[in-house]
């Protein structure tokens, strides 16, 4: 009998152990985002992978991420002064949830960019936002903020930059 306990300890072991990502381990990614500064030093942000490679790219030789299933959860590094442009994910929704720092969130008129509604949240705030629906966001004040991110999908499409967005035009 207590082999059976053994291999199913072991197991155990192994299947808890696979299944931690621990921030000792995470790094910063500002690489893969770089693409934005082109528009100015204002658009850098870092991405912190977790589970899956989010909707940043390709990101599949990266052995430290846990292997996404249903989902991508990531943390957002944004710099004071920072801005994440005006962007749209057409398949899957998105959630926020703000850990550090003061941001301001914005949705956008499908059909006139122009036309949006902003809050600003802080410290475990959070907000979803519907598959489809353009959204930007900036830190507020003199603190970087970092926001968990997490996305519908186990692999989301790239997302697109509406005419309105600042980034409209932009290739990787």
């Amino acid at each position: 009998m207590s082999k059976a306990i053994d291999a199913t300890t072991a197991e155990l072991e192994e299947l808890i152990d696979s299944s931690i990502a621990s921030l000792e381990s995470r790094i910063v990614d500002f690489d893969t985002l770089k693409f934005q500064t082109k528009m100015g030093e204002k658009f850098r942000r870092g991405q912190v992978r977790y589970i899956g490679s989010g909707a940043t790219g390709d990101h599949s030789d990266d052995n430290n991420i846990l292997q996404a299933e249903h989902f991508t959860f990531s943390n957002m590094v944004l710099p004071a002064g920072c801005v994440g442009p005006e962007h749209t994910h057409p398949d899957v929704e998105e959630v926020f949830f703000v850990l550090e720092g003061r941001v301001e969130f914005s949705v956008h008129d499908v059909e006139d960019g122009n036309k949006m509604a902003s809050r600003e949240l802080g410290y475990r705030d959070l907000i979803r936002v519907p598959a489809g629906v353009p959204r930007s966001l900036r830190t507020i004040g003199d603190q970087d903020a970092i926001i968990c991110v997490i996305i519908g999908a186990k692999k989301p499409e790239i997302p697109f930059y509406p005419p309105t967005s600042e980034m409209h035009g932009v290739t990787r």
